[in-house]
């Protein structure tokens, strides 16, 4: 009874407080200060559900979180869901710091960076890769030296989603190189805003720019910004990583990032293949493989949730969110090849009169989509730590 007194409350609630402006489709509504404005309705919005708490529902309520348990959460997202609402907020601040911040930081850096977090009002990148240190993360060289009262950054960064809008960055730094690789290494926090810090796009094929290069030349992080012990920063970044994972797996918040791009495969063969006398998709083979796919996903949501309510109850997912984020990521990518495929030809177009707008985006979302087994730690790398730490195989 009583959470059917506060699924009523949510409902009275978000009817009073949602516009119509922030319903059904629309441009994602991206924190930080260096995207474009936000209409003073979908503004306000943001600004009313994170005055809530409920941006970030389940952290407590003295770092701008909601203080809701997982399963009062739950109901927020399908209040949210049934209204139609546009993601509120996302991104890495809420969904890779935030959560490393709240285990792992001091009160002072809490309460400093999780209410901006929680409000929107500032966007997060991640500084891990490296030109030489990718999936060897350890062998990272950018250097971090003790200057008394601040840590000057000096190195480059690759592979930084979003860096050029970001306010902020997380990043791990070499502060020692006369031990063993993974000791002497450091977590810290720094504004993107100083003239130490460059940051160049790096164009895709699929022809947007999401990721870019960082460059460091003297860029200052404060000593209160070391996140953890110092040259002990490798455990907090994978901890991180784990939380990123979550994410990307789809068993973190549900704010935490934009619904993954799931075309209608089912409307997509109808309309490229046909049907026959039942209605049905016009093929066999093409049937089949849509219904696999379909099996596929449903079983994968099923594992989701049943993994959600066991991690509620405090058994924490530790390395097997490698497993999600391997499968998650495989499954984004196979979605959109399969839809490339029912559209034949027309699904493969870059640009021309030929091709309409959504054939044309069905093209990028290909091509992006190989992206999705790389970034967070390639597939491989889940495989092998699925082997190592899940399975405990021998090497």
């Amino acid at each position: 009874m009583v959470l059917d007194d506060f699924r009523i409350e949510v409902r009275q609630w978000l009817k009073e407080h949602c516009p119509e402006q922030a319903r059904g489709k629309g441009d994602p509504i991206y924190p930080g200060s260096k995207r474009p404005r936000l209409t003073d309705e979908v503004a306000t919005w943001r600004a009313k559900l994170g005055s809530k708490g409920w941006t970030v529902p389940t952290w407590p309520k003295a770092y701008g979180g909601g203080g809701l348990t997982q399963t009062q959460a739950q109901i927020l997202q399908e209040e949210l869901r049934a209204i139609k609402a546009r993601v509120p907020l996302g991104g890495m601040g809420i969904s890779m710091i935030g959560p490393t911040l709240l285990e792992f930081g001091t009160e002072e850096q809490k309460r400093q960076h999780l209410p901006p977090i929680a409000m929107g009002e500032v966007s997060w990148c991640q500084g891990y890769s490296e030109p030489e240190a990718g999936s060897d993360l350890a062998s990272l060289r950018t250097r971090a030296e003790d200057k008394g009262d601040f840590f000057n950054i000096n190195g480059q960064k690759i592979w930084t989603s979003g860096a050029d809008f970001a306010d902020w960055i997380f990043m791990l730094v070499r502060t020692d190189f006369s031990v063993p690789k993974h000791e002497g290494i450091s977590f810290m926090l720094m504004t993107m805003d100083q003239p130490g810090v460059r940051v160049q796009p790096i164009q895709l094929i699929s022809g947007d720019s999401p990721f870019c290069e960082t460059f460091f030349d003297n860029a200052v992080a404060e000593k209160s910004d070391l996140i953890g012990r110092l040259n002990r920063g490798w455990g907090v970044g994978k901890r991180l990583l784990q939380y990123e994972r979550l994410g990307q797996g789809g068993l973190g918040d549900a704010n935490a990032r934009p619904a993954p791009y799931r075309p209608d495969l089912v409307r997509t063969a109808k309309k490229y293949i046909g049907v026959d006398s039942l209605g049905k998709i016009d093929d066999v083979d093409a049937r089949n493989k849509v219904a696999q796919f379909a099996m596929n996903k449903r079983s994968f949501e099923l594992t989701q949730e049943r993994s959600k309510q066991e991690n509620a109850s405090g058994k924490s997912m530790g390395e097997a969110t490698s497993i999600f984020k391997m499968y998650g990521a495989s499954m984004g990518r196979d979605t959109v090849d399969l839809q490339c495929q029912l559209m034949g030809h027309q699904g493969y177009g870059w640009e021309g009169t030929s091709f309409s707008d959504q054939e044309i985006l069905a093209t990028r979302n290909f091509l992006s989509a190989r992206a999705h087994t790389i970034y967070g730690g390639t597939n491989e790398v889940q495989l092998n730590i699925i082997a190592k730490r899940v399975l405990e195989l021998p090497d």
